[in-house]
């Protein structure tokens, strides 16, 4: 683990798994709170690394002192649940050298009762003897290669509050400043941090920049045109939101996220029927469990519940209650859900 300042987290995190393992190494990178006090509880192996902003520096730095068969790592705000620390103990009284990396799913985002809402899968278990590397300074990677698996265990992300920092847009502009070359993938990570900074039209100059590379990630060329399809709509650009929900299509075959989105546009603009069209096609595709991002919410909460407001606008009273009980049943404690329930029974 590298870490930093992470005194309301790092016991949490350590506690939920610290048995499993045989060393635990931590690399601070400047901490002026109680971490590494904290940190001495479940570990000595602890390191001091000078921050030069760059995560995968500080990375490799603690990869470079395991001294196991495969090394896991963690970031500070990521715990094991009891049913995912079981699966992961069994998993290393079982496992030998066949695998190089061992994909584990990581849960990062989840509804008002606690459903998992946003997963995907990351290389979380790597054979130390393949040397695997980290790159680029912010949202580092491992460069998958050798005999991958993937593992029904899950890391869940547990922070509460999500503070918005500076640091990773400030890296870019450093890296602006020196100039550096700029790969696609930095391209992409950097339109995604000044679309949450706000910069709407300067995320649409950098994410169009990375499309035309032609050389990104499949999945991440869906979520860039799903960022310019929500830029546009932010700028007033109806039809330029729309067109790059379509554009989705030149990557794969369409998804049920991309057809709710472009149901939302529609439903927004009150072209009801329209909206009703691809909410009900979203409902025909498969689950897309198996790309890159799951967002659940996709699969069945969000058609049915739009689909209960287009249908009430068009007033087929019917369907409408029917997508309305339908998504109750998905989620009961929803807010939108109890809002309609009372619409209804006031009706």
């Amino acid at each position: 683990m590298i870490v930093k300042d992470e005194e309301d987290n790092i016991s949490k995190c350590l506690k939920s798994c610290y048995k499993l393992f045989d060393e635990i190494i931590i690399v601070d990178t400047g901490s002026t709170d109680k971490t590494k006090k904290i940190v001495k509880k479940y570990t000595n192996i602890i390191y001091n690394f000078k921050w030069v902003d760059d995560f995968s520096a500080a990375r490799n730095y603690a990869f470079s002192f395991a001294t196991m068969d495969y090394i896991m790592w963690l970031d500070t705000d990521d715990i094991l649940k009891e049913e995912d620390y079981q699966k992961l103990k069994k998993l290393k009284q079982t496992m030998n050298n066949e695998y190089d990396i061992i994909m584990l799913k990581y849960n990062i985002a989840f509804d008002e009762s606690g459903m998992q809402t946003f997963s995907y899968y990351r290389e979380r278990l790597l054979k130390r003897s393949k040397n695997y590397k980290w790159n680029d300074r912010v949202h580092e990677y491992i460069e998958l290669s050798g005999n991958l698996k993937r593992e029904d265990i899950a890391i869940t992300h547990d922070k509460k509050t999500i503070e918005k920092s500076n640091r990773n847009l400030n890296i870019y502009k450093q890296m602006i400043l020196k100039k550096e070359d700029f790969t696609p993938r930095n391209l992409y990570y950097y339109g995604r941090e000044l679309y949450e900074h706000g910069d709407y039209e300067e995320t649409v100059k950098v994410l169009t920049k990375f499309i035309k590379t032609k050389k990104g990630w499949v999945e991440d060329n869906i979520n860039t045109c799903y960022l310019l399809s929500n830029c546009y709509n932010l700028l007033n650009k109806l039809d330029d939101s729309k067109i790059y929900l379509y554009k989705t299509f030149n990557y794969d075959i369409p998804r049920k996220k991309t057809t709710c989105l472009i149901g939302n546009i529609f439903l927004n603009n009150q072209e009801y029927s329209k909206a009703i069209y691809w909410y009900n096609l979203s409902l025909t595709l498969k689950s897309n469990k198996e790309s890159g991002f799951y967002e659940s919410d996709y699969d069945y909460f969000i058609p049915y519940i739009n689909l209960c407001v287009a249908y009430d606008k068009v007033g087929d009273d019917n369907k409408a209650l029917k997508y309305h009980e339908l998504s109750k049943l998905v989620k009961p404690d929803n807010e939108l859900v109890k809002y309609n329930d009372v619409y209804f029974k006031q009706r």
